[in-house]
């Protein structure tokens, strides 16, 4: 049976009862709620929540679980001619996503940005028999093993000859960003470079949660890795966090401001 952490949505295999403990949450870098650690088995949040759909681009789609779940990301579908790509990974896995992304056309790979987005990857994988591409810097975040996880070293990997994936540290050891090098240039980006609410900005935390930021000397470097790349729009983890021009630009300016504010 598979349960998932309420807090985080990292899915864990068991027998009979409910983990004591998340691993994931009791790094600094998420948290333990304050009533303790929750559970939800696999059946119950597919029977309880469901998922939006949002299009941004002509062939780049959004997925959200409702109501919210855990931390409340969203994945991406990224259609490409040599196939589709799952970028970062939701908990729910419902009939209807199964249905729509069938008629998509499948999934060629998974790719997740960290471990916090891992959730049920795992499930995704073996419903679409696409391979998970995980940094080995972050495998021992994984909590179910799976014949569909691949792991890479390095700092970047090719998907498709316009997507890749590259590996900025950070947030974690293994933190990556997509690039889909198409005319004008895509990042979608995770929290790994966090869009800041109002869309102008972004930022950089080794824990989000608990208000820990990263060095000057990391921000610097991951600045540094992105100035390699060509991009005019960036995509977050969140509902409503895009940048849709100027991202290269606003990426550069935000990564200056935060190491003067450290200095």
């Amino acid at each position: 049976m598979i349960t998932l952490c309420k807090t985080c949505g990292t899915s864990y295999e068991i027998t009979d009862i409910h983990p004591e403990h998340c691993d994931i949450c009791e790094d600094e870098r998420q948290f333990v709620p304050r009533a303790g650690q929750k559970w939800i088995n696999f059946d119950e949040i597919c029977a309880s929540h469901t998922n939006t759909w949002r299009q941004h681009e002509s062939d780049l789609f959004s997925i959200r679980t409702v109501p919210d779940f855990a931390i409340n990301q969203r994945a991406f579908i990224l259609r490409t001619p040599q196939g589709n790509i799952l970028w970062d990974c939701i908990a729910t896995l419902d009939d209807a996503t199964k249905m729509l992304i069938t008629a998509l056309g499948g999934l060629k790979a998974i790719a997740i940005s960290h471990p916090h987005y891992y959730t049920t990857m795992q499930d995704w994988a073996e419903e679409f028999h696409a391979p998970i591409y995980l940094h080995a810097s972050d495998s021992r975040w994984v909590m179910r093993s799976s014949p569909w996880i691949t792991w890479w070293d390095g700092d970047t990997l090719e998907l498709t000859r316009d997507v890749h994936v590259i590996r900025l540290g950070g947030h974690f050891a293994g933190g990556c960003v997509l690039h889909w090098a198409r005319e004008d240039g895509v990042v979608l980006s995770g929290d790994i470079v966090q869009v800041t609410p109002g869309a102008r900005a972004v930022s950089f935390m080794w824990s989000y949660p608990n208000l820990l930021p990263l060095p000057a000397t990391t921000v610097g470097d991951i600045i540094q890795r992105l100035s390699t790349v060509k991009f005019n729009k960036l995509y977050g983890a969140f509902e409503g966090r895009n940048i849709t021009e100027n991202a290269d630009d606003i990426v550069r300016r935000s990564g200056e401001k935060y190491i003067s504010c450290l200095r």
